[in-house]
């Protein structure tokens, strides 16, 4: 058992390696487009406001106001829009990158060990079955441990935690 593991550890590694290095240009790519779209709104926040301040000037400071916090309140909801949209595009594209690994030659250890490791983590008696999207699910009596690539990758990005905020810094 021990030899298999030590056999699998520079599969895993590489692995984990090429996963990151894939993350990474995910994150990347998604902190350049988040980015982009929120330097948008708020530019077009700031054409709103603008044009709010002239047509404010006009009307009455209350009107300016008002149309002042609407426009903040338009600018935030596209913020986090944008904000939701790189988080699924960084899901969407951590998914794209694990089901590649089904492609690569050291896959089926891949998939030994995670069923290993769904055994470690539920029990010896439960029945492991490949993932048509690829990993595996583990399944038994009241207990099932999902190690579908899919799963790992959300697992993946969930982890990042607050580290995803900077998709959207400034």
């Amino acid at each position: 058992m021990i030899a298999l593991r030590d056999a699998l550890e520079p599969v895993a590694e590489a692995l984990l390696r090429q996963a990151r290095q894939d993350a990474d240009a995910v994150t990347h790519a998604a902190r350049r487009g988040a980015a982009q779209t929120i330097e948008d709104a708020r530019r077009q926040a700031r054409e709103i406001i603008d044009a709010a301040r002239e047509q404010g000037e006009a009307e009455g400071k209350a009107y300016s106001a008002a149309t002042r916090a609407r426009s903040a309140r338009q600018a935030r909801r596209t913020e986090l829009a944008a904000r939701r949209d790189a988080l699924e595009e960084l899901r969407r594209r951590a998914g794209e990158a694990v089901r590649a690994l089904r492609d690569e030659p050291g896959y089926p250890r891949l998939v030994e060990r995670l069923a290993e490791l769904a055994r470690e983590a539920g029990g010896d008696d439960l029945v492991v079955r490949e993932h048509p999207g690829g990993g595996v699910v583990a399944e038994g009596p009241g207990r099932r441990v999902d190690c579908s690539l899919e799963a790992l990758a959300g697992r993946a990005v969930d982890a990042l935690g607050a580290e995803v905020e900077r998709l959207w810094a400034p």
